[in-house]
């Protein structure tokens, strides 16, 4: 089980700088998400949680240990990534996608065996997969992806799980299937997920703790219902009075109404 923090964090991009003074923690047993407009920073803070792109200043850790400093390999053995916009060989199978996630377990020239097979396969079940094995990546939807991407960073077996939009191109019921399997490695396995999260709804339903990123700083944290309130929804979003209460499990949930064209006469 581990940890991973941001400490006084700044980001960017060449001379454009996008995020300052990042502060945050995820622990083990948590679903820590990232919330906040598009543009405002999210996917890059997930992006530098796993090394992608380096901090301007402050320090990105992982189990108290300073990333820039843990080797590549045994980094890809702590913390898993479902990128937003992954790049994968068109002409792989399913399941070879899968298993490339048995990868960072390997040794030098060697080959998967038995036991990594059987990770695949149990981890393709798990997220409705395995009737998939033997199509080919440009024979599937986008959503058929990202359930592979979420089956993928299972078989890696980290003790931390990194997700930009976990639930990109996902209909309803697999939404919910997807975020059920994550949720539960939190409170079975203690494992530690910080996600990067485009939907308010899920947010609240599933993380334990929020934090809301605009105008390059964390505009607010704590409990869905500490951060998703009609102050800051409009503060940050411009949208009024759109936050109720759940009426099963009390948690907070975005209602949005659109605007009604008046025709002239009426």
């Amino acid at each position: 089980m581990i940890e991973l923090e941001m400490q006084n964090v700044s980001l960017g991009y060449n001379h454009q700088p996008v995020l300052q003074d990042i502060t945050l923690k995820a622990s083990p047993g948590e679903m820590v998400g990232l919330i906040g407009p598009n543009g405002s920073g999210k996917s890059t803070i997930i992006k530098a949680m796993s090394r992608v792109i380096h901090p301007r200043s402050g320090k990105v850790l992982v189990d108290g240990q300073d990333i820039a400093r843990i080797p590549r390999k045994y980094l890809a053995c702590l913390v898993g990534v479902v990128p937003q916009l992954p790049l994968l060989p068109s002409t792989f199978t399913a399941y070879e996608i899968v298993l490339m996630g048995r990868n960072p377990h390997l040794g030098l020239f060697q080959s998967e065996g038995q036991r990594d097979w059987a990770i695949a396969w149990q981890a393709m079940e798990k997220t409705g997969t395995r009737s998939l094995a033997n199509r080919r990546v440009n024979e599937l939807s986008g959503g058929e992806i990202q359930c592979l991407l979420i089956a993928r960073v299972l078989v890696q077996e980290t003790k931390a799980i990194l997700l930009d939009e976990p639930t990109a191109n996902l209909d309803i019921g697999r939404q919910i299937e997807i975020l059920n399997l994550i949720k539960n490695q939190c409170v079975e396995n203690g494992l530690t997920v910080l996600a990067a999260v485009h939907d308010l709804n899920l947010a609240a339903q599933y993380c334990d703790r929020l934090f809301l990123i605009n105008e390059r700083r964390v505009y607010a944290e704590g409990t869905p219902t500490e951060v998703i309130t009609n102050r800051n929804i409009k503060q940050v979003y411009g949208a009024e009075n759109c936050v109720y209460t759940h009426p099963i499990n009390g948690l907070p949930t975005v209602l949005l109404s659109g605007s009604k064209n008046k025709t002239a006469g009426t």
